[in-house]
């Protein structure tokens, strides 16, 4: 028996154990073709692989295919685990390769889950192929098949840091139990992290994610993200935050001496910038200001020498004399001596007469003489002629007569029905610009006296001057009726409402007042009972309110709190250039203090702008005033917010505060309300018309109110606000546009100035000017006029007065909306516009720092709260104390639209659904809306 017929008998007495033959295996192969023997093949070549099978993983309950191909070879078979696999699970294709002509064989089989899961030997399910030719057998790698895998758990989620800039980060993640192994990703904020293009991170140290210097960019959000060939695994996220300590920048240069002669303040400042405080990095500590005395040497004012001896007598009869001004030397200049240094007189008692000068006297003398005929012949010329028109009752004014010294202005037409115009069809044109030029008027050179600063605003008792016969003046100071908070009608404005009501009629009492100051009761107080769920207390009609946040006051234990504001002349001492922007506010009991801060609400009538240093003040226990703060200070102890019509002040402490502002520029503005009142005066053809020039603030319009009630005055007119300039330069009052036919005011009469110190010095105290008018005759019942109010070189406003002198035809003009006084103290949760629930998850959300720096300092940048910031960090909760601030500032126009709006800007929608959805569900009695303006 030759060899290969030896091989031949061994192969067939293996397949025949097995249970089948390679024959059969061949004819399924081949689909019923001729038998694998038929095919040429190489004799004495190995069967070679040009296909092995390859490890495998069963993914759910999906089969693999395991598939190996061989060349030359008369048979393939599978033998898995050691066993072969039955003939009948082989698939076969048969082919010739082209290039050798040699008969190839490809085998597939199946392996199914329950096959692996059923196998239990000591290692990996495994299969493998074996291949037959003429010379004998060759085997393949052997394929592993394991069933594929990944826990949910991981085995170490990373966790959530706090480091400082520049500090080393390291994330640990340990991926679930898997098969195949998981590979592990770094997300930040769900987006990959790409080790690759950042060399500051690193992605190989076994899953951990390392950044050798932390940036603020690198705050945010990281997920570990394990992943294989069945699924993706998301570890827990965590917060990186890389917090900035602040640090101070290089003090400022000092600041001038705050005045020019004595002793005065200088201050330097620096800002905690450098770096700024960021994502809950501490600020810096120790002061943002020093503050050094300072003194001014004060010019010296010369002195006259004595007066030298007369000169000799003149050839033209005088003789002179003279003096010396000594100017002492100094650093800061001197005064220069007032009055003359020369003086000069006839030395022969008038008894000395040039012969060669006498002609020339003649000529003067008779020029003179002929100089004060003329004047006669004019001046009964103009008698004749007023007679000849006082037969017809008629004094014709023409207004442009009455405006010297007033710039170019426009009218609008009038009202559309005047029944004051002569002729209803021929309607005057009063949009024609006109100019005005020449000279302030007064009505007779005694006016101009009484106008002088030195002599009109000194305390006067009710002296009258009588001007011609329709023109009264009185200077005085009047009494005003008593003001009880509890009794107000309610007609009065509140907080910093521009909106306007109904004024009621009046009792009729003859009043003609001309720039005085309105004097008022000293003081008006409210009070209200206060607990642990605090609450706000307002001062009707003024704009004061006092805001006392939830838990303020310790469980347990209430208090009655005061509030007042002082109306009789101001205690504080102004120093240098300092104006009172505000009145002054008292809250008590004094000793009273607060575990967090409460809100003070003051109306003032600065313009907001660079142009003024506003700084606040505190009167101590033995009555002297002391500063607390300036606006533009950092400081832990006060913070101070001046919105553009009212101050809040978030305080520890009751006391009696003021806010001052002393002007840096000629552009710094006060705001000023001008009002025109009228009523009839004793005489019956007389018409008394009233300008007030007040501050703009409720408290000082009230107390023109209060005081006009009592007279019987009637508001003319909606009110307007003027922007009074720090120029130095007076408000010149004028009425203009009389009817010449029904109404007549004297020439040059309709025209007063106030000096500009008695206007920005005014302290609250009201002023006013009075103008009196006259009727030709009682049938005359509709005054029509305008009233100019300007400051030289500034700004001014026309009020156009149209109006019945008659009580029972009076329109009467809206002012003021009513507030509801008969709740001066609200407390409990519906003194505040946010839910005591959504306020503490608010809280909650942002006082603790996150990666995205959606943190308390970003809620109060939403808030148009932008500086100071330090006083929020030394507080247990700063979102609250934020919170407060503005429930203070929106007291009767907040609604919960804009701080939801705030939120959502901050990313936060779902705690704007929160909060409109729990305020119509949590507080049925909390509503808000901008169409009724609370």
């Amino acid at each position: 028996m030759d060899p290969q017929s030896g091989h031949l008998l061994v192969f067939l007495l293996l397949v025949s154990a097995i249970g089948f033959s390679p024959s059969g295996a061949a004819q399924k192969g081949s689909n019923g073709e001729s038998p694998p023997e038929s095919l040429p093949s190489a004799p004495g070549t190995l069967p070679h692989f040009q296909m092995e099978p390859e490890d495998a993983y069963i993914i759910k309950s999906n089969p693999i295919i395991l598939r190996c191909r061989a060349l030359p070879a008369i048979q393939i078979f599978f033998k898995c685990n050691g066993e072969w696999v039955h003939q009948n699970d082989h698939w076969f294709e048969e082919s010739v390769d082209e290039s050798t002509g040699l008969k190839a064989l490809e085998v597939f089989i199946n392996v199914t889950r329950q096959q692996v899961e059923d196998y239990h030997g000591s290692e990996d399910y495994w299969c493998q192929c074996v291949a037959w030719s003429n010379l004998g057998t060759s085997k393949s790698r052997r394929a592993s098949v394991r069933i594929a895998y990944l826990r949910k758990n991981f085995e170490q989620d990373p966790q959530g840091k706090e480091v400082p800039i520049e500090g080393m980060i390291v994330l640990h993640c340990r991926p679930p139990e898997g098969v195949p192994t998981a590979e592990v990703e770094w997300l930040k904020n769900e987006e990959p992290i790409d080790a690759l293009q950042d060399e500051n991170i690193d992605t190989r140290a076994d899953h951990n994610l390392i950044i050798r210097h932390a940036r603020l960019s690198d705050s945010g959000n990281y997920t570990c993200m394990a992943s294989n060939i069945v699924a993706k695994r998301r570890s827990a996220s965590a917060t990186v935050v890389v917090y900035v300590n602040g640090g101070w920048s290089s003090w400022l240069e000092w600041s001038a001496c705050s005045v020019s002669c004595g002793r005065g303040v200088q201050k330097r400042s620096r800002t905690c910038t450098n770096p700024t405080p960021l994502n809950g990095g501490a600020f810096c500590v120790g002061t943002s200001m020093q503050k050094v005395s300072c003194s001014a040497q004060c010019p010296v004012e010369g002195m006259w020498k004595e007066w030298s001896d007369w000169s000799n007598c003149s050839p033209e009869c005088e003789h002179q004399r003279e003096r010396e001004c000594t100017m002492p030397p100094t650093g800061n200049g001197v005064k220069p001596c007032e009055g003359l240094n020369q003086e000069s007189e006839n030395c022969t008692d008038g008894l000395c007469i040039q012969g060669a000068e006498s002609g020339s006297d003649i000529a003067l003398y008779s020029g003179l003489g002929a100089a004060i005929i003329a004047v006669a012949v004019l001046v009964v010329g103009i008698t004749l002629y007023r007679r000849s028109q006082s037969e017809y009752g008629v004094d014709v004014i023409d207004s442009s007569a009455l405006t010297g010294g007033f710039q170019t202005f426009n009218f609008k037409t009038v009202r559309q029905g005047n029944s004051l115009l002569l002729n209803s069809s021929l309607q005057p044109d009063l949009t024609v610009s006109r100019t005005y030029s020449g000279p302030i008027c007064f009505q007779d050179p005694m006016d101009k006296e009484l106008m002088t600063e030195s002599s009109i605003f000194n305390p006067l008792t009710d002296i009258k001057v009588k001007v011609q016969s329709s023109f009264m003046v009185s200077l005085g100071v009047t009494e005003r009726p008593e003001f009880h908070s509890k009794t107000l009608s309610g007609t009065f404005p509140h907080g910093n409402n521009r909106c306007f009501g109904t004024l009621h009629n009046r009792n009729k009492t003859p009043y003609i007042q001309n720039l005085s100051s309105v004097s008022s009761k000293p003081e008006m107080r409210v009070c209200g009972l206060f607990g642990h769920q605090g609450g706000r207390l307002v001062m009707p009609n003024t704009g004061v309110s006092l805001l006392i946040p939830h838990e303020a006051i310790a469980e347990d234990n209430s208090w009655e709190i005061y509030l007042s504001v002082n109306q009789g002349e101001p205690s504080l001492q102004l120093e240098g250039s300092e104006v009172l922007l505000a009145p002054e506010v008292t809250c008590g009991p004094l000793d009273l203090t607060f575990s967090t801060p409460v809100a003070l609400t003051i109306p003032h009538c600065a313009e907001v702008s660079c142009d003024w240093n506003v700084r606040l003040k505190r009167r101590t226990q033995q009555g002297k005033w002391e500063e607390v703060m300036c606006t533009d200070d950092e400081t832990t102890s006060f913070y101070c917010l001046l919105d553009p019509f009212a101050c809040h002040i978030l305080m520890d402490s009751f006391g009696t505060y003021a806010l001052v502002g002393e002007p840096l520029t000629d552009c710094a503005v006060k705001e000023l309300k001008v009002a025109v009142f009228g009523c009839m005066s004793c005489n019956s053809l007389d018409y008394n018309l009233r300008v007030y020039c007040m501050d703009n603030t409720p408290c000082a319009f009230q107390e023109v109110l209060a005081d006009e009630r009592h007279q019987g005055g009637q508001l003319l007119e909606e009110p307007k606000l003027l922007h009074f300039k720090g120029n130095t330069f007076s408000i010149q009052i004028s009425v203009l546009d009389i009817p010449p036919f029904l109404w007549r005011i004297k020439p040059f009469t309709a025209c007063q100035e106030v000096p500009f110190s008695r206007v920005w010095c005014s302290n609250q105290q009201p002023l006013h000017c009075a103008f009196s008018l006259e009727r030709y005759t009682p049938a005359t019942t509709q005054l029509s006029c305008k009233i100019c109010v300007r400051q030289v070189k500034g700004h001014e406003l026309i009020l156009q007065i149209q109006t019945s002198i008659l009580e029972n035809e009076r329109e009467t003009i809206a002012f003021f909306a009513p507030e509801e006084t008969n709740f001066l103290a609200h407390t409990g949760p519906k003194a505040f516009k946010i839910p005591h629930s959504i306020r503490q998850r608010i809280c909650a959300t942002f006082d603790t720092p996150n990666s995205k720096g959606k943190d308390w300092q970003l809620l109060a940048q939403k808030l148009s709260i932008n500086r100071n910031l330090c006083y929020f960090a030394t507080k247990s909760s700063p979102s609250a104390v934020i919170l407060d601030l503005w429930e203070a500032r929106h007291p009767y126009d907040g609604s919960l639209d804009s701080l939801a709006c705030a939120l959502e800007e901050i990313g936060r929608t779902q705690t704007k659904l929160s909060l409109v959805s729990e305020t119509h569900t949590e507080d049925p009695d909390f509503t808000y809306s901008r169409q009724n303006g609370l």
